[in-house]
Formats: C-alpha cells, sequence, structure tokens
C-alpha cells in the first residue's frame, strides 16, 4: 500500500511539474495536507481478542453459544404460519421439475439435458407415509402416533421438541427446519398426511374433533 501510494504520489507529481513547466504559473499552496495514516487491522484485531481472553469474556461468549446451539436443537423454531385444520382439504403435489442447464458425468456423459423435464418419483418410491403434526398439540401428537408406526410414516413436527418426544414415546421423530417441507408441498395446517399416488404426492389436511 505504502509503495502503490508513493508510486501515486510521484505520477502525481510529475504530472504538475510538466503542467507547470508549460503553463509557466505557480498556483501556490491549494489546501492543508495530511499524511495518509493506515492502521494495522490485524494488529488492532489481536489486541482485541486478547483482552477478551485475558477477562474471560471469550469463555463466557463460547459457554453461552453452546448453550443457544443445544436449545435450538432441543426445540427448533417453529414453522411459522402453521395452525391447526379447521377442515379437510385434499390437493396432489407434482414434483416434476425441468432443468434448466445440461447435467453430465465426469466423462463427459449426459445425465439431462436442459429443458428436460424430470420426475423423481419415476425412479424411487416413497414407502413411507409423512405425517405433519404440531409437537406442542396433545391431540395431533396421541392421533398421529395412534394411527402411524415408525414403519408406516415419518412422523414430521412443525412446532415442538423431537427429542424429548423421542424420549417420552421411544420412537423416531422429525423436524420440518424452516419450513423446507411444509412449504414445497403447500401445507397450510395440521396434522397432514403425504403419501405417494403414482407420480403425485397426494396430501390431505385432517381436521380433527375440537378444532373449529
Amino acid at each position: 500500500m505504502k509503495r502503490a501510494l508513493e508510486s501515486v504520489a510521484i505520477v502525481a507529481l510529475l504530472s504538475v511539474s510538466l503542467s507547470s513547466a508549460t503553463r509557466a504559473s505557480d498556483h501556490g499552496i491549494v489546501g492543508q495536507t495530511f499524511p495518509i495514516v493506515e492502521p494495522d487491522l490485524l494488529a488492532t484485531i489481536e489486541a482485541k481478542l486478547q483482552r477478551l481472553q485475558a477477562n474471560g469474556d471469550i469463555d463466557r461468549m463460547n459457554a453461552a453459544f453452546a448453550r443457544r446451539a443445544e436449545a435450538r436443537v432441543r426445540r427448533p423454531k417453529p414453522v411459522a404460519g402453521i395452525t391447526p385444520a379447521t377442515e379437510a382439504r385434499t390437493w396432489a403435489y407434482d414434483p416434476t421439475i425441468t432443468i434448466e442447464r445440461d447435467v453430465q458425468d465426469q466423462k463427459g456423459n449426459y445425465i439431462a439435458r436442459r429443458g428436460q423435464t424430470v420426475n423423481p418419483l419415476d425412479f424411487t418410491a416413497v414407502t413411507q407415509a409423512l405425517v405433519f403434526v404440531d409437537g406442542d398439540n396433545k391431540a395431533e401428537m396421541a392421533w398421529a402416533t395412534a394411527q402411524y408406526s415408525d414403519l408406516k410414516a415419518k412422523i414430521i413436527l412443525v412446532s415442538g421438541s423431537p427429542l424429548e418426544e423421542m424420549t417420552a414415546r421411544q420412537r423416531r421423530f422429525y423436524f420440518d427446519q424452516e419450513g423446507r417441507l411444509t412449504g414445497k408441498l403447500g401445507i397450510r395446517h395440521t396434522p397432514a398426511v403425504a403419501v405417494q399416488d403414482g407420480r403425485v404426492m397426494k396430501l390431505s389436511e385432517i381436521k380433527l374433533k375440537g378444532n373449529s
């Protein structure tokens, strides 16, 4: 940086000198000048870290981060906008996608070409139902666990603590992180069930007794 500034200064000086020589005029001092100061950013950061380490702030920050991370794992952020179903609703979700650009393997062979449509259900089968419930809703949890075994379905929570439920019920539960599945499938209410029906996923939102 210092050498670059020196080079710029030399070029500027030569330009001024040549210009002055050509016009043969003295413009005097245009304004006050100041030296260019470039603080050592890394040294500043290192000094701050040393102070934080010395007074124990780094250890406290690490401990707080670990507590927050554990809390997020135990009870993830609920999926926003999901409410109990007050009426039954059914629809179909077509997972077909259009390839945006050519896809080739390492040898250059085409796996798929741009513009081609691909339906994942042509290549794989969804053998278990996907059951979406509010983990904090006792009625929904009781309904889902009574209707579906581990082999028959994956029970996916949109709120609540999957770890606590696994401990209490001795079975596996999942969580729809950031609402990725419910958002893609168009689910707005729980409980909701998704099952494969040929080349589409058939979805149902189910009204339980007491929901109105």
